[in-house]
C-alpha cells in the first residue's frame, strides 16, 4: 500500500481515536501488507488487551508511555495469569509497532511507545541428533527403500531436511522445478517463496549427490505433479514421528530437530558463518541469537558470535 492510500484509508483516525477503531483499521493495514494471519492474529490479541485495560474512552493521543508501561506490569504482576518472558517481548513489539504506525501516519504527534524499553528473550537451546542417532534415522529411512514394499518417502524427506535445514514450510513449498540434478556445480534446491516480500529469504542449496538415487525412485513411486512433497505437514511430521520411533531415539524427531542439526554439523565442519546464515535464510539480526546457540551446541564457550 502506497503512503497516500494509506492516508486515505486512516484519515479519520485522530488523536481523539479510541483504541478499538484504531486497531481494526491497523490490522486491515497489516492484511494489505501481507503480513502473516498468525503474526496479525497475535499482534491484534495484543493491542485489545491494552484496550481492555486502558479506559474506554481514552482516545489513542491520550496515551502515555507511563500507561504503557503500568499495563505492561499489570500483565506481568496484576492480570492473574501467567506471562512468560517470550510472551511479554512480543506483546511490547506490538505495541511499538502500532503506535510507530499511528505516528508515522500523523495520527498521533507523539509515539508513547517509543521509550518502553525492548525486553529481548533467548529461548531455550533446541534438541539436536547426535550423529549416532543421525545415522540410525538415516538407516530405518533407508531401509524403507528395500523392503517388500519399497518407499523411498522418508529417506527422500529426512536426507534432504538433515542436508539442507530448510524450514517445515519451505519444504511443503518446494515444486519440481526447484531442484535440478544435473547442474555442473551438482545437485541443487532453489528455495523459492511467492510473496515478493520474502524474496530476501530465497537461496540456493547443493545437495550431495547420493541422494539422488533414492529422489528418482521417489519420483517413480509417487510420481508428483507439481510439488515434490504433495501432503499435509501433519502427515510429514508423522512420518520423521515414525523414523525417529523406528530408530528407538528418545527424542522427538521434527522438521525443526533437523533444521538445527544440520547446522550444527555444518558449524562443527568448519563452514564459514556467512555461508551457513545465506543456507539457513536468516538476517544478521537473527544471526546473533542463533549464532550463540550454535556456539552452545557445539560445546563452544557462550560467547556473542563473530558479525557477519
Amino acid at each position: 500500500m502506497s503512503l497516500e492510500s494509506n492516508i486515505r484509508l486512516n484519515a479519520h483516525i485522530s488523536g481523539n481515536t479510541t483504541l478499538i477503531p484504531a486497531i481494526h483499521s491497523w490490522e486491515i493495514y497489516l492484511q494489505d501488507q501481507d503480513r502473516s494471519p498468525y503474526t496479525i492474529k497475535a499482534f491484534i490479541g495484543d493491542l485489545e488487551l491494552l484496550a481492555s485495560y486502558l479506559p474506554p474512552d481514552r482516545g489513542i493521543g491520550n496515551i502515555s508511555t507511563s500507561d504503557l508501561n503500568h499495563f505492561l506490569q499489570w500483565l506481568q504482576k496484576g492480570r492473574g495469569i501467567p506471562c512468560s518472558p517470550k510472551s511479554l517481548a512480543r506483546r511490547i513489539t506490538s505495541l511499538k509497532a502500532f503506535f510507530r504506525w499511528l505516528h508515522q501516519y500523523g495520527a498521533i504527534m507523539v509515539d508513547p511507545a517509543e521509550k518502553v524499553i525492548q525486553q529481548t528473550v533467548i529461548s531455550p537451546l533446541p534438541t539436536i541428533l547426535t550423529p549416532e542417532e543421525t545415522e540410525k534415522a538415516l538407516q530405518v529411512a533407508n531401509k524403507y527403500r528395500t523392503s517388500r514394499k519399497p518407499d523411498a518417502r522418508p529417506y527422500t524427506l529426512l536426507f534432504l531436511l538433515l542436508h539442507t535445514g530448510i524450514k517445515k514450510g519451505e519444504c511443503l513449498g518446494i515444486q519440481l522445478n526447484h531442484i535440478e540434478l544435473d547442474t555442473p556445480a551438482g545437485p541443487i534446491l532453489y528455495v523459492r517463496y511467492p510473496n515478493p516480500r520474502n524474496r530476501y529469504k530465497e537461496r540456493k542449496i547443493p545437495i550431495p549427490a547420493e541422494w539422488v538415487p533414492g529422489y528418482q525412485e521417489y519420483l517413480n513411486q509417487y510420481q508428483p505433479a507439481d510439488l515434490v512433497f504433495p501432503w499435509s505437514p501433519r502427515r510429514l511430521e508423522y512420518l520423521l514421528e515414525d523414523i525417529g520411533k523406528e530408530a528407538g531415539l528418545a527424542k522427538h524427531l521434527s522438521f525443526d530437530m533437523c533444521r538445527w542439526t544440520c547446522a550444527v554439523t555444518d558449524w562443527q565442519t568448519g563452514m564459514e558463518i556467512d555461508k551457513i546464515r545465506q543456507k539457513l535464510g536468516i538476517s544478521k539480526i537473527q544471526w546473533r541469537e542463533i549464532g550463540m546457540k550454535l556456539r552452545q551446541l557445539s560445546g563452544e564457550k557462550a560467547v556473542p558470535p563473530a558479525s557477519v
